[in-house]
């Protein structure tokens, strides 16, 4: 098959950040250093290598693009002070947008001003649709007015449709990004399931990529830090990211677990209850996961306390925007909740949360958060390359 090189391809990636990576002249110092570089993912250097001659598919399809945590090592021993791990965190934001069919990743990443006009549209939408359905009076039960004046239906199927279009953009891309991957990785269909061979390597690599490493953080706790530098607990950012994505697990699974026991008539959606059920427990400590995490990120960018939060992006402040005001507004309501009767600020934070809950959703496929999406399929397929290779050596 033809080589095709994008001689643009440089310059393009540059419009999502690293400007400086033109400096590189391949030492390989940074791969030398990386503690997550191995015989099955070198990088960054090979990634860089990819951008500078313009070999736009594979830069598109290496899964190493998505195994490094950025924990700035090589940027920080850099000998041309290229900054090859912003390098990296620039591919990555260029690869969400190269995956996603709308052009709408592409206009957040590279237009943060517009972009941040496109977020509060969207926000201003879901808001303003659910206040022409609001109903403020004619409410018996004070306890749940605060629930019930946007018709708990309406906030339903308004669910329902946004995940579904979530589903939709982001299982394009996850093709896409898979597709990819795995041609160059040279893993077909019948490596994955081909045989009761290729089916136990198959869940043995699922259970690496999303069990051990994208839930347990295993490498990025083990093996991505600066022995020489060692952070207070309450601030490393392994933890912090676990923390963040296990809160917006938490609060996702305590959402379902409420509409079940709805639909189990247990309990209607919105009614007080003991902290000792399953939904509010689970919410709660969530909330609190997501709330400590998101903060710490914003304090980390705010202070550059890493080399990997010396460079923040619009997207950046963002994502993690709209993530701490779904927690902080979900608190404000558990209060407004709780009191004899519903003050008037609780339904506007209630329809604020609500909308920013849909927002994020919305637009998971095209921002930062897409990483959850991306880096689980990237880890699946270097677990997987691995296990290949030690069955036929």
């Amino acid at each position: 098959m033809a080589t095709v090189v994008d001689i643009d391809l440089m310059a393009d990636v540059q419009k999502f950040g690293a400007a400086e990576v033109n400096a590189c002249f391949s030492c390989g110092n940074c791969t030398a250093i990386c503690p997550l570089s191995d015989n099955d993912a070198t990088f960054p250097r090979r990634v860089i290598r990819y951008a500078q001659v313009g070999l736009k598919d594979d830069l598109l399809g290496s899964k190493e693009l998505w195994a490094c945590y950025h924990c700035g090592l090589c940027s920080e021993s850099c000998p041309t002070e290229a900054d090859p791990g912003e390098f990296m965190a620039t591919a990555r934001r260029y690869a969400i947008a190269s995956y996603e069919p709308t052009g709408l990743a592409r206009v957040l990443y590279t237009k943060p001003v517009i972009g941040t006009v496109i977020a509060v549209v969207v926000a201003l939408f879901f808001a303003g649709f659910m206040m022409s359905q609001a109903e403020l009076g004619g409410i018996d039960a004070p306890r749940l007015a605060l629930f019930e004046f946007i018709p708990n239906d309406l906030i339903h199927w308004m669910g329902i449709v946004v995940m579904g279009l979530m589903f939709v953009a982001g299982a394009w891309g996850v093709v896409r990004m898979a597709r990819a991957v795995g041609r160059r990785e040279g893993v077909t269909l019948k490596d994955t399931f081909g045989s009761g061979a290729a089916w136990k390597r198959t869940f043995v690599a699922l259970w690496d990529s999303i069990g051990v490493e994208s839930l347990g953080q295993k490498r990025f706790r083990d093996d991505c830090h600066d022995d020489q530098v060692v952070e207070p607990l309450w601030r490393r950012r392994w933890l912090v990211h676990a923390l963040t994505i296990w809160g917006f697990l938490g609060l996702f699974a305590a959402t379902l677990i409420d509409y079940g026991l709805e639909l189990l008539g247990i309990k209607e959606t919105g009614t007080p209850i003991p902290i000792w059920y399953p939904s509010r427990a689970l919410g709660t400590v969530g909330g609190l996961m997501l709330m400590y995490g998101v903060t710490v990120f914003m304090l980390g960018r705010w202070k550059k306390w890493t080399t990997a939060q010396a460079e923040s992006k619009g997207s950046d402040w963002l994502l993690l925007t709209l993530l701490w005001l779904t927690g902080f507004t979900g608190f404000v309501i558990e209060v407004a909740l709780y009191v004899t009767t519903p003050p008037v600020w609780g339904y506007w934070f209630f329809l604020v949360h609500v909308a920013i809950a849909m927002e994020l959703l919305l637009m998971l496929p095209f921002t930062k958060f897409a990483h959850v999406m991306y880096r689980p399929v990237a880890l699946f397929f270097y677990a997987l390359a691995r296990d290949k290779r030690a069955a036929e050596a």
